[in-house]
């Protein structure tokens, strides 16, 4: 009794004070009530009264009936409402004395925990069904050759589909490890924190090729995993840079239609005298610079650029080390290489400008750039002149569709990104958005905006899907494209004009005396936006963290999606982390369908005057923390909405795996994905929903793969159901998307890089990981 007194009293005392600040917030009364019931009853127990037992059963069953009105019949919202409360009960069965308070104590006690364990079997959040698995589109060849995967996406088209079937639902159990490489490329004491391995391998030939997060390419042999070749790019560290990553290289196929094979090179590729390339491969780096290679030798490719080597700083009007540089494989299309680049975020008022700039593959000559700064002008600018300041980026990767002779650009925002006065109205039209530009001039053929005046850092993250769709009105050119803000836009690819309808809805209103929000913001049929968050949403592993939550909740502004930043704090959901980011989607041409990796996680965004002298701390270290805005009247803070315990504060699941069909743009199936396997000490595989971030491959043979999940797997999903049907522990992190192709022998692999993720905490290594199906 003494123990569950002084226990009731903390946990009394703790709730009472912080109930009562809660409740002065606005918030829920339930924890001042509490606070307070416990308060009495650690009292009534201490002195040994028989009530106090009756009371604590009348307070077990108000706070399950409570529990169950805020997060319904859920064990993750239950669970943490009522197990501390449950634990506290415990002592009180050891009572010598008071049979029926105790009897009735331990009745409630028993009743309480098995309505909560039975609700283990139920998925408020999930939704069955199945998608269609009919072909509806047999006219869906591209120029990849059926077992290869010779772009980021497999094809400029971004659909990340694959045409092999060998792999099925019957037959992925399997599934069995064939080989491991090891690049030898790890992050160093030197290095930033996001340090990230997200590369998507290609395959050509007989011949897979990667890049590592310090811009080494890497060939192997695509039957054995054996290494060809390396060159080594030799960048740098520069702690001025956001990332250290490298998502893809990319291929110019040969004028003479002879596929080439990478031989074993006995000395490092950059050590290479430069020769003439019939192929190519480009290399973008994080130093800036775009690197032509002999996919059979690596050595760098005679006549284009500078030995091989272009200068992206070139024309910058401003070129700060480390704040400009390309973590996406370029664009080739057309005899053109198109390249866009990352610009530092929130760090200064002056940086290098986001142009796009298409290179001739065989000279490197500067065919056209693009400035959504000065939009109209696509010349090649000249010897002395500069681009645009800060003008919005595109740092993901590009779609083309050949035939028509466009190219799509996923676009970003201007730097600062919470900050819009800056902007001039060229800025403001293109930014957050995709432009199709055409790939002979670099002119604009139409432009769909996201949102209006981004003040939120919403950059369009992830690659277009290009695919031809059955509508209403017929076969349609179709472009599908996540966005962070959770909608999902399905648009004619020639025209730019939706197919599955867009909205302008209200949006919240009142911004730092300098600046202005957009009375309205896009909205698409299709999305996976999550409701308007309340305080019945916070979540934490007791009662105590829950109630802290709750504060920061009642204490930032929001207003719903869109709030503006504020000197106050605003919460920004979803988070600057996104409902989709730059692993996109995948889409299947055939059954006309879509597989997604939609996340739900709220961040925090605060604006700090730069006029007050306050020491912030340390600054401008990652797209997380505190970043100056130099020449700004404000510094910004951005970190995800966290618990004392350094968990979301919003109730789980934070990660799930969805299917649509596009034809009819419904959300067919959706299910948490990921555990908790490699986030806490315990190595205990718990089924929350993890965020994530990497992307999803889609097969013919009916069978998606995703690792990009918390927790080091890599899973086969039946893409009909969305259910889990294979898993394969990975050595490390798997923030990257898989590819799959056929080997010399036919058979069909599956090849996923294992590295980590540096600012997400995830296993970090160097691994690349290939399956195939065991005889």
């Amino acid at each position: 009794m003494r123990f569950f007194s002084i226990l009731g009293w903390i946990v009394g005392l703790t709730l009472t004070l912080g109930g009562g600040y809660l409740l002065s917030l606005g918030g829920s009364a339930y924890y001042l009530i509490a606070g307070i019931v416990l308060l009495i009853t650690s009292g009534l127990a201490f002195k040994r009264q028989p009530s106090s037992l009756y009371l604590y059963s009348i307070f077990l069953l108000g706070t399950f009936i409570w529990a169950l009105s805020e997060s319904g019949y859920y064990w993750w919202g239950l669970a943490p409402r009522l197990g501390l409360f449950l634990a506290i009960a415990l002592p009180l069965f050891f009572t010598r004395s008071w049979s029926v308070s105790r009897k009735i104590l331990v009745a409630v006690w028993t009743i309480i925990t098995l309505v909560m364990l039975a609700s283990l079997i139920n998925a408020p959040f999930d939704k069955q069904g199945e998608l269609p698995m009919a072909s509806i589109n047999a006219n869906t060849e591209d120029s990849v050759p059926k077992g290869d995967w010779n772009a980021y996406g497999r094809s400029n088209l971004g659909q990340r589909y694959s045409p092999l079937e060998d792999i099925t639902p019957d037959n992925i159990a399997n599934l069995k490890q064939a080989w491991v490489y090891r690049t030898g490329d790890m992050k160093g004491p030197k290095d930033v924190g996001e340090t990230t391995y997200e590369a998507t391998p290609l395959k050509v030939g007989n011949s897979l090729y990667l890049c590592t997060p310090h811009n080494w390419l890497v060939a192997l042999d695509a039957d054995s995993g054996e290494k060809r070749w390396v060159y080594d790019s030799k960048v740098l560290p520069e702690m001025q840079r956001q990332h250290q990553t490298c998502r893809g290289v990319s291929y110019q196929p040969p004028a003479s239609g002879t596929i080439p094979m990478a031989i074993n090179q006995t000395q490092p590729s950059e050590n290479l005298a430069s020769v003439s390339c019939d192929a190519k491969l480009f290399l973008p780096t994080s130093d800036a610079r775009l690197i032509a290679l002999d996919p059979v030798t690596g050595a760098r490719c005679q006549g284009f650029g500078d030995d091989g080597v272009i200068d992206l700083t070139k024309n910058m009007p401003f070129k700060q080390a480390g704040y400009y540089y390309s973590t996406s494989p370029p664009l080739v299309s057309n005899g053109f290489v198109v390249v866009g680049g990352s610009v530092n975020d929130n760090y200064d008022v002056n940086e290098p400008s986001g142009v796009i700039r298409a290179y001739n593959t065989s000279t490197g000559e500067l065919a056209w750039n693009w400035d959504s700064g000065n939009p109209d002008e696509t010349a090649p600018i000249g010897p002395n002149e500069t681009y645009a300041v800060s003008s919005p980026n595109s740092w993901s990767i590009a779609s083309a569709d050949d035939k028509l002779g466009l190219i799509y650009l996923p676009m970003g925002n201007s730097t600062p990104d919470q900050l819009g006065m800056y902007r001039s109205p060229a800025e403001e039209k293109y930014a957050t958005s995709v432009v199709a530009l055409h790939i002979e001039t670099g002119k604009v053929a139409w432009v769909q905006q996201f949102i209006h005046h981004d003040l939120w850092d919403m950059d369009t993250p992830a690659q277009p899907s290009l695919l031809d769709l059955q509508t209403k009105s017929g076969l349609q050119p179709a472009l599908v494209v996540p966005t962070k803000q959770g909608d999902v836009y399905v648009l004619n690819r020639k025209t730019g004009e939706p197919i599955i309808p867009i909205t302008e809805q209200p949006a919240p209103q009142g911004t730092i005396p300098e600046d202005y929000a957009s009375p309205t913001q896009p909205s698409s049929a299709l999305n996976f936006k999550p409701e308007k968050m309340t305080g019945a949403q916070m979540w934490g592993a007791t009662p105590i963290d829950q109630l802290i939550c709750r504060i920061q909740f009642k204490k930032l502004r929001y207003e719903g999606q869109y709030t503006p930043p504020s000197i106050q704090g605003t919460l920004v959901y979803p988070g600057n982390f996104g409902v989709f980011n730059w692993g996109g989607v995948a889409v299947d041409p055939e059954r006309q369908v879509m597989f997604a990796m939609p996340l739900d996680l709220a961040f925090v965004s605060k604006l700090i005057p730069n006029d007050n002298q306050q020491d912030l701390g340390p600054v401008n270290t990652g797209e997380q923390g505190v970043s100056t805005n130099t020449g700004s009247p404000y510094s910004v803070s951005l970190s995800p909405f966290l618990s004392p315990l350094g968990i979301p504060c919003q109730q789980p699941p934070w990660g799930s795996v969805a299917g649509v069909n596009l034809r009819t743009g419904e959300k067919v199936w959706q299910h948490k994905n990921g555990t908790t396997r490699d986030m806490t000490a315990l190595p205990l595989p718990i089924p929350l929903g993890m965020p994530g971030i990497g992307g999803p491959i889609i097969t013919k043979g009916g069978v998606a793969f995703m690792a990009a999940s918390l927790d080091d797997y890599l899973r086969g999903y039946d893409l009909k159901t969305g259910q889990v049907l294979w898993t394969a522990r990975l050595p490390a992190g798997g923030q990257a998307t898989p590819m799959t192709y056929l080997n010399s022998k036919g058979e069909q692999m599956v090849v996923q890089v294992a590295g980590g993720h540096g600012s997400l905490g995830t296993t970090l290594g160097d691994y690349v990981v290939a399956y195939k199906l065991e005889k």
